[in-house]
């Protein structure tokens, strides 16, 4: 027994006290350390950009009021990192690096100053900083990692909007102004925060049930919504109404509400995947805690009685609605969705956000309640595998893994496959400086255009039904009569595309080139010379989105 206590007041409450102590700096640090430690990946040339980085980059080049598949906010990003740092990997993603330092700043003062949780504050932040989730979009410029810091300070402003402050007065307009900025903002980064609105008003609802609802939150709420969603919508539908609506249709398609993903209404043969990739974001032992808390969380919001309000980790009713709502319903609706078409992983990203403060809140419940000497050694070697899983996604490339057990390393390469087609363009053609480049799908497409040396602009080759993309809509190289091209084609091509010598004098080929990185082949590719271009541009005719 006096040993069990021993381990108590030097272990589990011996780690909150320095928590509380020095909260501050141990936020500072979780955020530093892994801002440094990706600066020092994507500036030592690990990993290339992904096929969707390249393509949100190839969009900086053509502006719009949003595009085929995603809203506007992401290429308005690149392009500001880019006009300061260069059209070059770490310009790419600088805008990434930098969200993922605010992502876990905005945590800090919903739940560190809002809250007045701090050590719940540096637990949170500890989760999502040894998430691999987070860690990916702490690299990779996608579309999530500016989605996940508007969702995460929308979710802070409608927290503010409908509690007091400490001397139990209304907030004001302020909240309201800040929940509509970042609505519209979240809507022009990814459709899915539409569903914003809906969590909005579940979580009113739950406190009004309660009876915990500050004076006029409705009708502010209402307008702060409505004002965000004409901000963040109206742009994507005048551009649909301009371009047949295809970027709706492309959403509907994707989800499987059209299209032949629609004829199937239940199928299980993809909920497995899905089910061990939200698995995998969080790490298996984190992902539970966040179960187990969210249950606590959601009989906290049912029966209010629930709540110990002489026990310092308990959550209060407002924190409790907050964290259930924002966590289950996403998380059930994507899961029982899944038995329909397939969900991609990353669709579920913005209910982790709520998961590793519940995640936070079940560790420092252990924490200060006690836990066994087998309990407090399962939660450290947790806590350090993660940190180990950390440092190895970070540093694989350091390390002697064969390149056939690195799930990386079918993503590398292009650079090589880049320097490869110019030097093709330059001994093949007759005048390589009238010789463009294309593919027949859009991420070679995309990769080209970043990779070939002077980052020309690359086409999109329509042929065989393919689903559309953005360049369809961008359409042929309309002032390259006459020029040749270098047509590449994935490893596994069946042969040069048929309506390829229609455009053409001659198509010769195909010719194989297996592209390296660091001296390791990755992937193989076909290319084909075509010589003579004729103006002749194939339409997109299918109904594929």
């Amino acid at each position: 027994m006096r040993q069990d206590l021993a381990m108590q007041s030097s272990g589990p409450l011996s780690l909150y006290e320095s928590l509380r102590r020095t909260p501050g700096r141990w936020v500072f640090l979780l955020i530093a350390a892994p801002f440094l430690l990706r600066l020092w990946f994507v500036g030592s040339g690990q990993l290339g950009l992904v096929q969707d980085e390249a393509q949100y980059w190839d969009w900086t080049r053509h502006m719009q009021l949003t595009y085929y598949s995603k809203g506007p906010l992401i290429a308005w990003i690149i392009g500001a990192c880019t006009a300061v740092f260069g059209n070059t990997e770490l310009g790419v993603r600088m805008g990434s690096m930098l969200g993922s330092a605010v992502f876990p700043g905005l945590v800090w003062l919903l739940v560190g100053k809002l809250w007045k949780r701090p050590v719940l504050a540096v637990l949170a932040v500890f989760i999502l900083t040894i998430s691999p989730l987070f860690q990916a979009l702490g690299i990779l410029m996608t579309t999530d990692n500016p989605f996940v810091v508007c969702w995460t300070l929308a979710m802070l402003a409608l927290y503010a909007a409908s509690t007091t402050d400490d001397d139990g007065c209304d907030r004001g307009l302020w909240p309201f102004a800040l929940l509509a900025l970042t609505y519209g903002v979240g809507i022009l980064a990814k459709y899915t925060m539409l569903g914003f609105a809906g969590l909005a008003v579940m979580y009113g609802l739950v406190l009004q049930r309660q009876g915990g609802l500050p004076a006029r939150f409705w009708p502010r709420l209402i307008l702060a919504l409505g004002l965000g969603a004409c901000l963040g919508f109206l742009p994507t539908l005048i551009w649909n109404m301009q371009n047949g609506f295809v970027g709706y249709k492309h959403v509907l398609h994707l989800i499987g509400v059209s299209g032949e993903g629609s004829m199937t209404m239940f199928r299980i043969s993809r909920v497995p995947e899905y089910l061990g990739a939200q698995v995998g974001f969080a790490l298996p032992w984190w992902f539970w805690f966040m179960l187990v808390a969210g249950w606590r969380a959601a009989w906290q919001c049912w029966k209010p009685s629930a709540t110990q309000p002489n026990n310092p980790s308990a959550l209060t009713l407002p924190q409790a609605a907050l964290l259930a709502v924002f966590f289950w319903p996403m998380t059930l609706f994507f899961f029982a969705w899944s038995f329909h078409a397939k969900v991609l992983a990353n669709w579920n990203t913005v209910s982790f956000v709520a998961g590793a403060l519940l995640c936070g809140a079940e560790v420092e419940r252990l924490l200060l309640s006690g836990v066994s000497r087998r309990g407090w050694f399962w939660l450290k070697t947790g806590a350090w595998a993660s940190l180990g899983f950390m440092l190895f996604l970070h540093l694989q490339q350091l390390l002697p893994i064969p390149p056939s057990l690195n799930p990386a390393h079918r993503l590398k390469g292009w650079d090589d496959l880049g320097r490869h087609m110019a030097n093709v363009a330059a001994t093949r053609f007759a005048d390589p400086s009238r010789v463009f480049f294309m593919s027949d799908v859009y991420d070679i497409t995309a990769e080209l255009a970043f990779y070939v040396p002077g980052q020309p602009q690359a086409y999109c080759l329509w042929w065989d039904g393919r689903r559309m993309n953005q360049y369809d809509l961008w359409g042929g190289p309309k002032d390259k009569l006459g020029w040749d091209a270098v047509l590449v084609l994935r490893g596994d091509a069946s042969g040069v595309p048929p309506v390829a010598p229609e455009m053409f004098d001659r198509v010769a080929g195909p010719y194989r080139y297996v592209a390296t990185f660091r001296g390791e082949p990755v992937r193989p590719f076909y290319y084909y010379l075509c010589t003579g271009y004729n103006g002749y541009w194939p339409r997109r005719d299918t109904g594929a989105f």
